[in-house]
């Protein structure tokens, strides 16, 4: 008979491996869960770093390498779709371009051009040598030309108003001339300087501080406040321009919309807080820059007050919850999900260059669009044809991405699919529509000037302040889109609009005012003055 004191103990034994291996198990499966975790957490790092390398060193545009319209129809059958029976025709080019062709009215031997608007001083070069000459002696037979750009310092003038006392003989009666009326009464202001100085700020982004040392470089003495003062009353009086071109914008189907930052208001001794500009883009080539403290959603509500059109935005969770809510359709922007696959080319430059491919062959496709300048039903009718089979084929291609083993969930490559995936209905909208964008990158053309504002007067001391930026951004970005010269633009409507009926109010917006006012705007006192041959 067995003795069961080794049986007894070898079950112990067994029993205590047996745990052993279940600890082991379970210590190996949590090390292989935080190895994957680290694992992720330094792919999404080492990503960041290359985000950075590449904004300090790296190059920064956006812009690939143009797709090739020849080689369209290899894309289609490497796609097994049939294009197009009517393409895009594409520009013939029936012309050999010229080294230093003339451009404008003038050109110089220099390469030098401009036009007649652009003042010419003559000076006339003489050698001693040649006028000791006798002039009996010599004879002039013609004459080099040379050109050179020059500047004058800032150029301001004070305009002197002599109005003549007339006494009457018979009666004593002092008579004399009605002072000219000016835009801003009783301030020394004349509509010129506040064209001038709201172009020099919100175009050219030279803040008042610097304009104010400028003047003072010139020998004039005016309080800093002033400056601030004056153009802050100008930017009031075109307000209701802003708002008559605020009520029409939403008129259209489509609009466009997007939001940038900017610090408006002190919170705290040496905090700004932070606001943000909403610039909505409408139809008719008209953009809006509405201000709001914070980014919350109910702002989009109060911008697009009920309309229920389409909606082109990026991603930001605000515009697809006001279109669920209005009955809207929200359409997305491709150029943003491009981004993300752009930043997907260090981690997996194939996958990522075979997304970039497929998007290319879309902006491909726009592109031959606007050179022929398609518009309608016939260019619904090419992206449906050709545009239409690409975008199927990128979706499918995102989906199969998503079934690869090795694809980590935090990576780059992860989030530019999610994204794509997560709005497929938005990102297909422009197929159908040939009045959608494929992008917003005609918005943040549009909104390019506040951030570009933000690196000069960088802030803005009150809400009123920024309130004040979105009212005359809305007039000059306008004035931009049409063609139109602000600081002739300006001059005129600063006249106009006290005494300009308020029902008509819109035909003082830029979009309106190129036709009717354009061809012979109201010229401030300074310009008359220059063009009297008295002076």
């Amino acid at each position: 008979m067995p003795n069961p004191a080794p049986l007894a103990a070898l079950r112990t034994e067994n029993a205590d491996l047996a745990e052993r291996l279940g600890s082991l198990t379970t210590a190996h499966d949590a090390l292989t869960t935080a190895h994957e975790a680290l694992k992720a957490d330094y792919e999404g790092l080492k990503q960041q770093l290359d985000w950075f390398r590449r904004q300090l060193f790296g190059r920064r545009s956006e812009k690939q390498i143009p797709f090739d319209p020849v080689q369209q129809a290899s894309l289609f059958e490497a796609l097994g779709v049939e294009p197009a029976t009517a393409p895009v025709p594409v520009e013939e080019i029936s012309y050999r371009r010229r080294k230093n062709k003339p451009r404008g009215d003038a050109a110089t031997e220099t390469g030098l051009r401009f036009d007649e608007s652009v003042p010419v001083t003559t000076i006339e070069v003489v050698d001693p040598a040649v006028e000791a000459i006798p002039e009996t002696e010599r004879e002039r037979i013609g004459e080099k030309v040379t050109h050179r750009l020059a500047q004058r310092p800032a150029s301001y003038e004070v305009l002197k108003y002599v109005r003549p006392v007339v006494k009457r003989r018979d009666t004593g009666e002092l008579l004399t001339a009605r002072m000219p009326s000016n835009v801003l009464e009783r301030t020394l202001a004349d509509v010129s300087l506040l064209a001038g100085m709201l172009v020099d700020k919100f175009t050219y982004h030279l803040p008042l501080h610097r304009q104010h040392r400028r003047m003072g470089d010139t020998g004039i003495v005016v309080s800093r406040s002033s400056l601030t003062n004056w153009a802050g009353q100008a930017i009031d009086l075109v307000k209701p321009i802003v708002d008559a071109q605020n009520a029409h914008v939403p008129e259209g189907g489509v609009l466009a919309m997007d939001e940038t930052p900017v610090k408006a208001g002190r919170v705290a001794p040496g905090k700004m807080r932070q606001a943000y500009f909403w610039p909505v883009y409408g139809e008719d080539d008209e953009i809006v820059f509405h201000y709001a403290p914070t980014r919350e959603h109910r702002h989009v509500d109060a911008f697009l007050r009920g309309f229920d059109g389409k909606l082109l935005s990026d991603g930001y969770e605000a515009y697809a919850s006001y279109a669920r809510r209005r009955g809207a359709v929200n359409a997305q922007c491709w150029s943003h999900t491009r981004r993300l696959y752009e930043q997907a080319k260090e981690s997996d430059p194939d996958a990522a260059a075979s997304a970039l491919a497929l998007i290319g062959g879309l902006y491909s496709i726009e592109r031959e669009i606007r050179r022929a300048r398609v518009e309608g039903a016939a260019k619904r009718a090419i992206r449906e044809s050709q545009s239409a089979p690409i975008a199927k084929e990128f979706f499918a291609w995102c989906r199969r991405q998503t079934e690869r083993a090795d694809l980590l969930p935090k990576s780059p490559l992860a989030k530019a699919l999610r994204y794509a995936l997560d709005r497929e209905d938005g990102l297909s909208v422009f197929l159908s529509d040939p009045r959608v964008a494929i992008d917003t990158n005609h918005v943040e053309r549009g909104l390019r000037r506040i951030p570009t504002g933000r690196r000069n007067w960088m802030f803005a001391w009150t809400e009123l302040g920024a309130e004040r930026i979105g009212v005359i951004q809305s007039l000059l970005a306008t004035c931009e889109l049409h063609g139109v010269d602000p600081y002739t633009y300006l001059v005129d409507v600063l006249q106009r609009v006290g005494e300009h009926p308020a029902a008509r109010v819109i035909e003082l917006t830029p979009r309106v005012w190129k036709t009717l006012f354009a061809d012979d705007p109201l010229r401030s006192d300074l310009d008359r003055a220059r063009d009297s041959p008295t002076r």
